[in-house]
């Protein structure tokens, strides 16, 4: 039953991180609206399609779709996916950075704050259960 407690606690960690990572990317949003450099239908001063808007709300349900699967998914195949997913999601977000206000970039780098802790916590328990599996071998 310990083994379940901490599974449990460890998928509720990353749906919890995975929360306030997009928490960050809505905040970042609203103060973008209100700042005023936002114009509706654009991006860059270039009107944006269907296609594109479709592109960025798959991009941008991933993190909801990675709170529910860190609640559904078992070890070890949630621990890869978190790690997976989140170097996506910093690279993507630090290809980006540059042209952003002082605020987005603020952000955008407790995002990865989040990011690292997801990697770091998923890859921690990997780890502990590799030498876990190979010290049972000796």
């Amino acid at each position: 039953m310990k083994s379940d407690n901490i599974m449990e606690d460890l998928n509720i960690r990353f749906s919890v991180l995975w929360i306030a990572t997009m928490l960050c990317y809505l905040l970042g949003d609203v103060m973008r609206i209100f700042y005023g450099n936002l114009t509706p239908g654009e991006i860059d001063g270039n009107p944006v399609g269907e296609m594109m808007w479709l592109g960025i709300a798959a991009i941008m349900v991933i993190p909801i779709i990675m709170v529910v699967l860190s609640v559904m998914l078992k070890h070890p195949v949630i621990s890869w996916l978190n790690i997976s997913v989140a170097i996506i999601f910093l690279v993507f977000n630090l290809a980006g950075i540059a042209g952003y206000e002082a605020f987005d970039i603020f952000l955008l780098s407790v995002s990865f704050v989040f990011n690292a802790l997801i990697i770091y916590i998923a890859g921690n328990k990997l780890v502990r259960d590799f030498k876990l599996k190979k010290s049972m071998k000796s």
